[in-house]
């Protein structure tokens, strides 16, 4: 244990002040009268190894993710533009990288307003206090937090690369990337994960320590989030050229494939170290994500037996995906019995879903939409009806489980409609106003020589593969198009 920590394990005869001690006090502090109990006022914590190692693995298989997503999207795209795909999400790594240790975990887990976080986090400073949120249930370093939460906001905007594949100009893809994670994410992150904020409520003192809404790892904040913010960019920069006639079919499924793969491995760590602890709880989310994901790869594979006569290995990966979306919001609140039927309905629902982009005329590229949003939404309402005490004694009984009144039953589902609802808005609204403004001081939408050519040699000078009879790969290209010089 550091010294720091050691510094703040008092014994204190004459306890101090409750008024002097403040919502931020450090983390490993121990202020106790001398009878032992905590003084009043304290948050009292203490550091607890595995919870933290624990945590930071999650913390990595959740960082993963991000490159994992890269080859999902990238084997769905066609192979000129593979390598822009890629970019866009390591891209994304970056730039979240920075925004996050500057302000955007401040502003979503900081101070105890019900709309925003304040800037006591600002830069990462005072890193050695308490998250607010969690008090004297914190187990783990402040910066383990960070860490953690970081991966999230990192993974959300580069889920939206799914919706606008083949057209989005990097340059305006960074800035949106930059002012998304700030403007958008943060706020959001603070309503729902946080216990003073408004759709979560848990700490505010008239809510007797109910949640308004559930969700446990970020149905509403990653992916219904994301989804809309999808579908707004995928109507501001309008349909790819030649879409829905042309063929647009991946070009490399096995690596959707892997690409699905490392998602279900690193999601994991999304649900399950969503405990933020290694427990009981975190064993549940791990169950229920692996069965909840198992059964929609067969509701989708069975929806395309049913429509097309054939199974296929994109419906396959697909089907996971959306099984593991869906569960996101569930995972530590239902049972397993539940997660068998979320993930079905969620695999069934969301290939359904995917097949309506051609005829309401939206190019939601790689299906971020119908998998993303459609699958939080899904996973969202379904946790009114399977939500149980019987797994997470801080929840509510949802409908199947004899919930009721305030908190529970048809309330908890209404409140997660209402949830949902919420940041749909907010997302949908919030994005096509950065995109615009964005659109002011430069071109957002590649030309339509670079889109043909390709974003890999138009705009990265690259490509990703070299077919020639000595073979090799990633070689520079000196494009034609205008595109190289003004990305």
């Amino acid at each position: 244990m550091s010294h720091l920590l050691l510094a703040h394990q008092l014994l204190a005869a004459a306890c101090p002040d409750p008024t002097t001690l403040g919502t931020y006090q450090p983390f490993g502090q121990q202020l106790l009268q001398s009878d032992g109990s905590a003084c009043p006022g304290a948050i009292n914590t203490a550091l607890n190894s595995g919870d933290t190692a624990w945590v930071l693995a999650s913390s990595a298989l959740v960082l993963l993710m991000t490159p994992a997503l890269a080859f999902f999207y990238g084997g769905m795209v066609r192979v000129k533009h593979v390598l822009g795909m890629l970019m866009q999400n390591f891209a994304a790594i970056a730039i979240v990288s920075v925004t996050w240790v500057i302000v955007g975990f401040t502003w979503a887990f900081g101070g105890t307003n019900a709309f925003l976080g304040d800037l006591h986090f600002f830069g990462l400073q005072n890193i050695n206090d308490v998250v607010p949120t969690l008090g004297s249930f914190q187990t783990t370093p402040t910066m383990a937090i960070v860490a953690f939460q970081l991966t999230f906001a990192i993974i959300t905007p580069a889920l939206i690369t799914g919706s606008t594949a083949d057209r989005w100009k990097f340059g305006a893809f960074v800035a949106f990337v930059t002012a998304w994670s700030i403007l958008i994410y943060a706020p959001v992150a603070h309503w729902v994960f946080d216990g003073y904020g408004w759709l979560n409520r848990s700490l505010i003192p008239s809510s007797g320590g109910h949640f308004f809404a559930e969700d446990f790892a970020g149905g509403t904040v990653v992916h219904i989030n994301a989804g809309a913010a999808g579908l707004a960019m995928a109507l501001v920069l309008g349909k790819r050229k030649g879409w829905p006639k042309e063929n647009m079919r991946g070009h490399n499924i096995p690596f959707v494939l892997l690409g699905a793969g490392l998602l279900w491995f690193g999601w994991f760590g999304f649900n399950a170290g969503s405990a933020l602890a290694a427990n009981n709880l975190a064993s549940y989310a791990w169950m229920n994500t692996n069965t909840a994901t198992a059964t929609a790869l067969i509701g989708w594979i069975v929806a395309e037996k049913f429509r097309y006569g054939k199974s296929t290995a994109l419906g396959a990966a697909s089907g996971a995906v959306a099984g593991l979306v869906a569960i996101t919001p569930c995972a530590g609140w239902v049972s397993p019995i539940g997660s068998l039927f979320i993930g079905f309905i969620a695999g069934f629902v969301c290939a359904w879903a995917v097949s309506l982009k051609s005829k309401v005329g939206v190019d939601d590229s790689l299906d971020v939409v119908g998998v993303h949003f459609v699958g939080g939404w899904v996973g969202t309402i379904l946790v009114g009806f399977f939500s149980t005490k019987g797994t997470n004694p801080a929840g509510n009984d949802g409908v199947f489980y004899g919930g009721g009144g305030k908190w529970g039953g048809w309330s908890l589902v209404l409140h997660q409609i209402m949830a949902a609802g919420a940041v749909t808005i907010f997302s949908f609204v919030g994005t096509i106003i950065i995109a615009k403004v964005i659109g002011l001081v430069m071109k957002t939408r590649v030309s339509e020589d670079a889109e043909i050519e390709g974003l890999d040699t138009a705009i990265h000078g690259e490509s990703a593969y070299e077919f020639g009879p000595v073979g090799g790969g990633g070689s520079y290209i000196a494009s034609s198009s205008r595109e190289s010089v003004d990305a």
